[in-house]
């Protein structure tokens, strides 16, 4: 997948969803935000990464210390903001270079680690939006599966709280065609920690779905049953990862 141009497709279109909607719709799976709100929430975040890049900063940047981290009033100077935004994450990577390490969440890391995540940023919040709107969410399935992929390996990653207790697994299907072992997901949790795979194994738990059905439900965006998912074997397993793994 070319991560840069999906980063700019995708904050294109979230861009286009929310322009053509009142900007005071509540959006339910982010409480107490509006449209509004959410459309500022990514574009001022896709300029926060693209400065800590640009500055190579090794150290937290300060949200209110965003450079233009306020969109215009009208509707085509907000939409040139976001969209602009977008742009200078990929152009601060390639000014940084892509290897060059920078202050993440997560520890330091390569510049290049920020496009992918502010991708699946503005892809989770793109299905907010359409939640929001009553409308349908439908990515590519390889872009879906994608951002599975990189949550996992956030959530799996979290040292505070292991997002499984030890000897506990799951494992996610998607029954998208074409995807093969980007599609599937095993999560363990054994003597080395909480680490996953792409192989196919049984699991305490296991889901099996869209690929779209399974991001919904493991960012906790609608629950497994309310998508059609299939949740077989021990779903307290399950509850519990997604009482671990908020963000």
């Amino acid at each position: 997948m070319d991560f840069r141009a999906a980063l700019l497709d995708q904050t294109r279109a979230f861009g286009e969803l929310i322009r053509g909607a009142d900007p005071s719709t509540p959006v339910p799976t982010c409480p107490e935000w509006t449209l509004k709100q959410l459309f500022r929430h990514v574009g001022r975040g896709n300029r926060w990464a693209a400065q800590i890049i640009a500055e190579r900063r090794m150290a937290p940047l300060d949200p209110r210390e965003v450079r233009s981290g306020r969109p215009p009033d009208d509707p085509d100077g907000a939409a040139d903001w976001l969209n602009q935004g977008a742009r200078l994450i990929v152009d601060a990577v390639d000014r940084a270079g892509p290897a060059t390490r920078v202050w993440t969440f997560r520890g330091p890391r390569p510049a290049g680690w920020w496009i992918r995540r502010r991708l699946h940023e503005v892809t989770v919040h793109h299905a907010d939006a359409a939640l929001a709107l009553g409308v349908d969410y439908d990515p590519p399935p390889d872009l879906a599966a994608d951002a599975i992929s990189e949550w996992v390996e956030l959530m799996a990653g979290n040292t505070t709280q292991p997002a499984l207790d030890r000897g506990r697994t799951i494992h996610m299907h998607a029954a998208d065609d074409g995807l093969g072992p980007t599609g599937e997901w095993t999560i363990v949790h054994d003597e080395e920690g909480v680490w996953w795979s792409h192989n196919h194994t049984k699991a305490d738990a296991a889901l099996r779905g869209t690929a779209t059905d399974l991001l919904l439900a493991i960012t906790r965006r609608r629950e497994a049953a309310e998508l059609g998912v299939e949740v077989l074997g021990d779903a307290a397993v399950w509850d519990q990862w997604l009482e671990r793994t908020s963000f």
